[in-house]
């Protein structure tokens, strides 16, 4: 099942957005999709490990290391299809 990022719930676009522009302070407008955190806003391993584990203590999802995770879409993408449908409508 390939999900868009167009189609993905917005409440959970927006909280992921918001948790990768807060480990930066960067305002969560400047995120686009095809955003790559570490060429553009100079994300390091730690910035994304600690977005994953936020994004687990969230979702109650569980991220392995092997996931390939360098953009915004990627997160948003990861989130929305490992996220129980319940918890999309909330």
């Amino acid at each position: 099942m390939v999900i868009s990022t167009t189609t993905a719930p917005k409440t959970i676009q927006q909280q992921v957005l918001r948790i990768i522009s807060k480990r930066k302070a960067i305002k969560a407008r400047r995120l686009r999709i095809g955003t790559d955190l570490s060429r553009e806003f100079g994300f390091d391993t730690v910035d994304v490990v600690d977005i994953i584990l936020e994004l687990e203590r969230n979702f109650h999802i569980t991220i392995p290391d092997e996931v390939p995770l360098a953009t915004v879409g990627d997160f948003v993408k990861y989130v929305v299809s490992h996220t129980p449908a319940r918890q999309q409508a909330a």
